[in-house]
């Protein structure tokens, strides 16, 4: 066998694409080699016929077809999963209602993979290249199993494209509302020793609200050599450049009614002026041993270089801080597995040195909390993150039908923070998590599989919880070095089927789950308060429980469909401590005086997480090039704040797809348009709210925090590959 086609059968794993997210189980009979399929470091193994966990793939295909200016309208088709767009393309995703309580820059409780490499980015979102990528994989319930820190409520993983595929050349070009624009260049070549391919792209937009206007530029590629029919190379590469302004932020009902692009200078974000340079680079070595082995070995090195302003000064377009944010994420991933007729093993280890510089100089201290001097470097700290890890999996086959997956990790994370402008401001932090999965799955026959499994994930304290305070320069949430980390435990029972409906041919994916959280992080008063004795701590525990469906018919066919619904109540069973600040007095446009309530916040809704969520989408294949596409996108309302004294109603919104695609003298043309919100819904994007935000001395719906979605959206496009 070449090593080009090994490619595609490398560990017996047929690569899957969107249609198949459903995969029909195999007859105990026919069952072979029991295989580990479980990776961190690359998605080639990809088959769930006994995945004991809820699973959902999109493909690189489906990817591409959407046409889609953001990963927020490709994962609003999954159950279980929310997003919340913040500007350009950058998101941040949640699962099973886990951190929907943050608000800026915090890691989201999901661990977000790209290539193997664990990512978090400054601004605490997501940030892809949607014309890179080969699949989208989102591992849903407790995660850390496989990916250490931040898997509370689950994974996503982006795997980014290779392969003989890529060969030739392709160029594309978009156009849409509010100034939006993308243009594409790629090259490719593939032989029987090697591939590779290199890409560069831009896209940008004015956008829809007042200094809102984004760019993102990237250079991007791979390049893989087989060394022989078992063995090969793979190296990636990619850059990124990104400006990126306020994404529309106001305060109040009656501001989103009024002014819901944001034209009032008081409304500034707290952060805006983004400019972003990541790189990420990667080398994995893959081999295959015989006797169903397997190695892969991984090292990379992702950085993120961030400069921002922060801290607005209300009625002017100022900003009282600059910074500047250098981080460096570089590791080392290896990975051995083996199988045979009864039982399969990996045995892999995780070892990191992750650096993070922070400097914020003043440059005007209107207004400011606290001690400020204008122009003088006011943070300048640097943080060292050391984990070293081992985790594994085991699967054996107890009876015919029944198999069992039994997965462990043991993370140890050393925290190493040292102010650079005070010699005696060093501290160290160490901690020791282990976390793990037992599940099962049970093939009843060829069309229908149970499963079911506990998992857990963890989220050590970052440096900031434990020894800085709040990551603003006020400094108004008090450091706690007594933290513990936030763990949270996933049961979850589900069955996976193929059936018929009327003469059509459908894969169902049902699933039950209950998320324990414990030991939250949280400050006492919220995030971004004023109030003596404000600290992080561990405020209390939360439950998410819930249903996630997936309908899906034969895509194949003249009309198909596809359908996602979730139920999810996220409730905390503890927060007995929380305090809802209102102003007492002010001066210069500045609250100088609080007064604050204590609340239990015990039995009340998780903010911003909706009791329900339904995507339905309707395809027409009038030929073999015409494609005609609707979805309908539709959520309840939700609490915006802890207290649960102000709620927004739900929505649903409706998009439409024309996609034509031909071969013409070999030469591939590709057309699409694409009308996002048909009927111009108004809406909110999100909102959110914990004190008194306009100073006026009561708590209420004017003091939310609201971005307004920009309506009724197009876009057009045209690409050529040859």
């Amino acid at each position: 066998m070449t090593g080009v086609c090994r490619r595609h059968l490398i560990g017996g794993s047929i690569l899957l694409s969107g249609s198949l997210l459903l995969s029909p189980v195999v007859d105990a009979d026919d069952l072979g080699v029991i295989r580990v399929d479980s990776t961190t470091i690359d998605d080639r193994f990809d088959n769930k016929r006994d995945e004991p966990s809820n699973i959902s793939v999109i493909s690189g295909t489906t990817v591409d077809d959407s046409h889609v200016e953001n990963i927020q309208q490709l994962l609003q088709s999954v159950p279980g999963v929310t997003t919340e767009v913040q500007s350009g393309d950058s998101i941040k995703i949640h699962i099973r209602g886990v951190e929907n309580q943050v608000y800026m820059g915090e890691k989201p409780g999901v661990a977000v993979v790209i290539d193997g490499v664990p990512v978090f980015e400054r601004t605490g979102r997501v940030n892809i290249d949607l014309d890179d990528i080969q699949s989208i994989k989102v591992i849903k319930g407790g995660a850390s199993y496989l990916f250490g820190d931040d898997a509370l409520a689950g994974a996503v993983i982006i795997t980014t494209k290779r392969g003989a595929g890529m060969a030739g050349y392709k160029l594309a070009g978009e156009a849409g509302a509010f100034g939006y624009y993308k243009g594409l260049m790629r090259a490719g070549y593939a032989n029987d020793k090697s591939n590779g391919y290199v890409q560069a792209s831009r896209r940008g937009t004015e956008g829809y609200y007042d200094d809102s206007a984004s760019r993102a530029d990237y250079v991007n590629g791979k390049w893989q050599y087989y060394l022989d029919d078992r063995s090969d190379l793979t190296f990636g590469f990619e850059n990124a450049l990104r400006k990126k302004n306020s994404h529309g932020t106001v305060t109040g009902i009656t501001a989103a009614t009024l002014d819901p692009e944001s034209k009032d200078p008081a409304y500034n974000d707290y952060a805006n002026r983004f400019n972003v340079r990541l790189g990420k680079y990667y080398l994995t070595y893959s081999k295959d041993t015989g006797h169903n082995g397997n190695l892969m070995v991984n090292g990379y090195t992702f950085t993120d270089h961030t400069q921002f302003y922060s801290s607005p000064i209300k009625t002017t377009t100022d900003y009282n801080y600059f910074n500047d944010y250098d981080q460096v994420q570089q590791g080392v991933k290896a990975e051995y597995r083996a199988g045979s007729e009864q039982i399969a093993w990996m045995l892999a280890t995780d070892l990191r040195d992750n650096s993070y510089d922070n400097r914020v100089t003043s440059i005007d201290c209107t207004g400011v909390y606290g001690a400020c001097s204008s122009g003088a470097l006011n943070d300048n700290n640097r943080t060292r993150e050391r984990v070293q890890a081992v985790y594994g999996e085991l699967k054996f086959s107890v009876t015919a039908p029944l198999t069992v997956t039994l997965n462990g990790r043991y993370d140890h994370i050393g925290l190493d923070y040292t102010d650079l402008n005070a010699t005696a401001n060093d501290n160290s932090k160490g901690f020791d998590v282990a976390s793990w999965r037992l599940g099962g799955n049970y093939a009843v026959r060829e069309d229908l599989d149970y499963y079911a499994n506990l998992s857990t994930g963890f989220r050590a304290p970052s440096v900031d919880q434990l020894f800085i305070g709040t990551n603003s320069p006020t400094q108004r949430v008090a450091a706690n070095p007594k933290l513990r980390p936030e763990y949270s435990l996933n049961t979850e029972i589900g069955l996976r089927a193929k059936t018929m409906w009327n003469g059509v041919p459908v894969d169902l994916d049902a699933a039950l789950f209950q998320l324990d959280r414990k030991d939250h992080i949280q400050a006492t008063a919220g995030q971004y308060t004023t109030i003596t004795g404000n600290r992080y701590d561990n405020v209390g525990d939360m439950r998410s429980r819930g249903l996630e469906l997936t309908l899906r018919s034969d895509p194949q066919r003249t009309w198909s469909w596809d359908a996602a619904y979730t139920y999810l109540d996220a409730v905390y069973t503890r927060y007995d401590t929380f305090y809802l600040l209102t102003c007492a007095a002010t001066s210069h446009g500045s609250c100088i005086s609080w007064n604050s309530t204590l609340f239990n916040n015990d039995g009340n809704q998780v903010p911003r997480v909706p009791h329900h969520h339904l995507n339905l989408s309707l395809h027409y294949r009038p030929s073999t090039y015409w494609t005609v596409s609707g979805e309908m996108d539709a959520t309840s309302g939700y609490y915006v704040d802890e207290i649960n004294r102000v709620e927004i109603d739900g929505y649903e919104t409706y998009n439409l797809l024309l996609n034509y695609e031909r071969k013409v003298n070999g030469n591939l043309w590709s057309l699409f348009a694409r009308v996002d919100n048909l009927f111009d819904k108004r809406y909110y994007n999100t909102a959110r709210g914990n004190y008194d935000a306009n100073y006026d001395g009561v708590y209420n719906a004017e003091d939310i925090s609201i971005v307004v979605n920009q309506g009724r959206t197009w876009t057009l496009g045209l690409a050529l590959q040859f």
